[in-house]
């Protein structure tokens, strides 16, 4: 009888600590069985947001829509927004030219210079035999870029100069996505955010909805995503009574933040077996440490998960279970090892960082896919930059991550935001893709390599401007918690297969750092050279909070 209670709370107390943090949907079953307690959940609120998509068209005489030359914009008025990116029909046409653009802050007459838009973006997306690699949905399109409240545009798409061929064709059906993150969820000022020392330079707000297609003539039109049906008798969805308009609206602050690293004993636990691997305690002492543990966990959806001690994190890691069923995302997955209980007691783990949640960030989880896609195992990390310039401050960073999210999932039309975390210039940590944030969820990021890895996104660009030492020291923090939580040592070396790329064809085997660029399984840029060449101290760091 006793073992049998012991087991039972055991299994309950498993299965309350592996629930995704800020998931607002349960999973379908055919993905992710997700614990009853999860379908008991309120839906998420209908967030605000919007999308303006807006068609392209020949600037010049020698210009045809899905041909050579140049398309673009004048100059024009536009509803407020605050990112911007260019999409087209055919996620496998590449964009062979240039993409620059001009805004004008909202409310003045002042435009900004020229600037350029990554158009390189391909390689971050999912892996080409996934489900969500071969969506319907899926569109070609650019990284996004933060330009801050503006409600002028104008925009110049021009194609390479060509050889002996001539100019390579632009993408069909080319539009510009203007994004408006919308208000931030409220949250209570009575506290301080994990972190509020601005390294030195801005970035903007973003904004989002998503557009219908429409005739060139036509005036654009706004797509927003599907609102959870009211309830009988409700009026329709409307912004908060507080919120007013984004163009004129100071930036809601961060979240409130955690209470300080929690300081379970690990005594109370877990206690370590002779070979040093962390094992379960005896029911008293179960008993004894719930009551610590839930002392210290943040609430179901909170918009914070606070940071713990590498005491406490150690201890708590004793009593992840092993990861529930799930449907392979590829071939390739399907011949990962699967994760084991020993590797989930592995004593080298970093402390858990503070996480600021999807909650914390304004998530609106009606956008996404209602399911979670897990890999089986997390072998490495991949650090990119997002690519999305460096003119934003710290408070603005979760518009950025809303405006993000909308261009990911409304306008490029991914099954969700593309990271599985994200790290801003003050270094705080934010959930990325839904699904837990110490689950192996399947991210689309490093193209051919998302399985068996995660995916970090630093918001910035840094090909020619160095990455404060706050993000780099949160992505130390971060990769020593969670591959920790995998066993693996972040100065050591993973074997990988690809699901194919430009660097390397499908099936081959690669061997990366565990802490990698995503420059190592791609041809590209990212994470730019000045971000890249911190990996090395990142690695050293990690393992240091390991322990090791």
């Amino acid at each position: 009888m006793r073992a049998s209670l012991a087991s039972s709370i055991a299994v309950t107390c498993a299965a309350v600590l592996a629930l995704p943090v800020s998931s607002a949907a349960p999973a379908a079953a055919e993905v992710l069985v997700q614990p009853p307690a999860a379908s008991a959940l309120p839906p998420a609120p209908d967030l605000p947001g919007s999308t303006q998509s807006l068609p392209l068209g020949p600037l010049g005489p020698s210009s045809r829509a899905g041909g050579s030359g140049e398309q673009g914009l004048p100059r024009r008025d536009v509803k407020p927004f605050s990112l911007v990116g260019v999409v087209w029909d055919d996620p496998r046409a590449p964009l062979h030219g240039t993409v620059q653009v001009r805004t004008r802050a909202t409310g003045t007459d002042t435009w900004s210079e020229w600037q350029d838009v990554e158009t390189h973006n391909d390689e971050h997306g999912a892996d080409p035999d996934s489900a969500e690699g071969t969506s319907r949905a899926l569109r070609g399109s650019t990284a996004p870029l933060w330009v801050g409240d503006s409600d002028g545009v104008e925009i110049r798409v021009r194609a390479e100069a060509g050889g002996t061929g001539g100019a390579p064709p632009l993408p069909a059906g080319l539009r510009l996505e203007l994004v408006d993150p919308g208000e931030g969820p409220e949250t209570q000022t009575d506290t301080e955010p994990v972190l509020e020392t601005e390294p030195g330079t801005d970035t903007g707000t973003d904004t989002g909805t998503e557009v219908e297609q429409v005739a060139e003539a036509a005036p654009p039109q706004t797509r927003t995503a599907p609102a959870p049906a009211a309830p009988a008798g409700a009026t329709a969805a409307v912004a908060p009574a507080d919120a007013t308009s984004a163009a004129v609206a100071p930036e809601a602050p961060l979240p409130p933040a955690p209470t300080p690293a929690a300081t379970v004993p690990a005594a109370t636990l877990a206690a370590p077996s002779a070979s040093g691997a962390l094992t379960a305690p005896p029911l008293s002492g179960l008993l004894a440490g719930l009551g610590a543990i839930n002392a210290q966990l943040t609430p179901y959806a909170a918009p914070w998960l606070p940071a713990l001690s590498k005491e406490a994190t150690e201890a708590i890691a004793s009593y992840l279970p092993p990861f529930l069923p799930r449907t392979p995302a590829s071939g390739a997955e399907a011949q990962e090892p699967a994760k084991t209980p020993v590797q989930a007691a592995a004593p080298y783990i970093g402390p858990r960082p503070a996480i600021v949640t999807r909650k914390g960030w304004g998530a609106d989880e009606s956008i996404r896919e209602k399911t979670f896609v897990y890999t089986n195992t997390i072998k490495a990390a991949f650090v990119h930059h997002s690519a999305t310039g460096n003119n934003y401050t710290c408070a603005q960073a979760p518009s950025v991550l809303r405006s993000i999210y909308r261009y990911h999932v409304l306008s490029s039309g991914w099954r969700d935001f593309g990271y599985n975390f994200a790290i801003d210039k003050c270094g705080n940590i934010y959930e990325g893709r839904a699904g837990g944030v110490d689950k192996p969820v399947l991210g689309a990021h490093t193209l051919g390599f998302n399985t068996s890895t995660m995916g970090i996104a630093v918001l910035g660009t840094f090909s020619t401007t160095a990455p404060p030492a706050a993000s780099v020291t949160a992505v130390a923090r971060l990769t020593a918690w969670k591959l920790g939580l995998h066993g693996i040592n972040p100065k050591g070396s993973v074997t990988l297969t690809s699901g194919g790329g430009n660097l390397y064809a499908k099936g081959t085997k690669v061997k990366f750092n565990a802490i990698a660029g995503h420059r190592d399984g791609f041809a590209t840029d990212c994470p730019g050279s000045l971000l890249y060449g911190k990996l090395g101290t990142a690695r050293t760091s990690a393992a240091s909070y390991q322990g090791r």
